[in-house]
């Protein structure tokens, strides 16, 4: 009984000890203060969109037909957008051919595609009036994220471009 008195003693001992001996960071080496943002923080950033958010964004030509949509951006150490991966074609990502550009080659549009078709183009709600259909969201006026991007070329155009690997294993 009484080793293992001893034996939970000094267990209790060297884990606490550890604990013990932890001291605070000097001033130093401490880590940088937040910096201050007024009092509304989303005010401060708007204009800005979620790079979440832009995942999955359906991208069109300049004649709204569906190229296929974001599934990457590729970002270097300092934070810098070099390049959106998008999916061209395919079906549930089968099939799909995915390409690299860089960001000045989209356009983002923060309005409804609009089709000339009664169907709407993206997952969005559509309202048809005539023979133009318009897509509509229920949105704020700064959401966070446009409603989709706009670059030039087809489908054929753009599979036609090398496919974007991002290893030699996919």
């Amino acid at each position: 009984m009484k080793s293992f008195l001893a034996v939970a003693l000094l267990g209790t001992a060297v884990i606490g000890g550890a604990a013990f001996a932890q001291s605070a960071q000097p001033v130093d080496r401490a880590a940088p203060a937040a910096t201050a943002h007024p009092a509304d923080a989303k005010m401060a950033f708007k204009g800005n969109w979620r790079a979440s958010k832009l995942m999955g964004l359906n991208v069109y030509n300049e004649a709204n037909e569906k190229l296929g949509d974001v599934n990457e951006l590729l970002v270097d150490k300092n934070g810098k957008i070099n390049a959106v991966v998008i999916g061209i074609g395919g079906f549930l990502g089968m099939g799909e051919h995915d390409i690299a550009v860089s960001m000045e080659k989209l356009k983002f549009v923060e309005e409804p595609v609009r089709t000339s078709s009664g169907t709407s183009t993206t997952s969005r709600e559509t309202t048809t009036t005539g023979t133009a259909s318009t897509t509509a969201t229920n949105r704020t006026a700064n959401d966070w994220v446009p409603d989709h991007a706009v670059m030039s070329g087809n489908k054929e155009q753009l599979k036609a471009l090398p496919q974007f690997k991002y290893s030699d294993y996919n």
